[in-house]
């Protein structure tokens, strides 16, 4: 799994925990950075999203990539999203950008869109999202598996592939974030 350059140790040898974060809503949240997670979120309560506005989510996800984080695999689902990602460093020293804020952005933007286009006002997502550090290399393959098999299953394509809003770094990127 692919990690950014945590800060140095301290003098007696331990890194500080500089930067880990813990808040509860009705799930708990924990982040440290440099790690990548696997977060899920939904839609309001009978909103499913069009194919236009599965598109307008995966390039909202997308734009951000390599700006303020590395997305590895994105499925955007007709009342769901699906992503294996990692915040980027902000700049020398100071930290990771936030992976709430991260999404805030994301789904700010894509609801005014979504919104407009339908004519209405009021929320498109759900308060809250279901987010997870990824721990080892294991962990990361196999989120990243259920990701990419998640249309299959659910019957909207017959192999990944097909799916139009799935996206996957290429394969030499999964391997990369495993390596380091």
């Amino acid at each position: 799994m692919r990690r950014h350059k945590a800060p140095e140790k301290s003098g007696t040898g331990v890194s500080p925990v500089q930067g880990f974060l813990v808040s509860r809503r009705n799930l708990p949240h924990w982040q440290e950075p440099w790690s990548a997670y696997y977060i899920t979120w939904r839609c309001k309560q009978g909103v499913s999203l069009s194919p236009e506005e599965r598109r307008t989510v995966l390039d909202s996800l997308m734009y951000l990539d390599g700006r303020k984080w590395d997305v590895y695999a994105v499925a955007v689902m007709p009342t769901h999203v699906h992503a294996l990602a990692q915040p980027l460093r902000k700049g020398e020293g100071t930290g990771c950008f936030d992976l709430a804020e991260i999404l805030q952005s994301v789904n700010s933007y894509t609801a005014h869109l979504i919104n407009k286009r339908r004519s209405r006002k009021g929320s498109l997502w759900q308060d809250e999202r279901y987010d997870r550090i990824v721990r080892d290399d294991a962990e990361f393959q196999e989120k990243w598996r259920y990701i990419r098999d998640n249309a299959v299953k659910a019957g909207l394509a017959a192999v990944p592939e097909e799916y139009p809003w799935l996206y996957e770094k290429g394969e030499e990127h999964r391997r990369d974030a495993c390596a380091t």
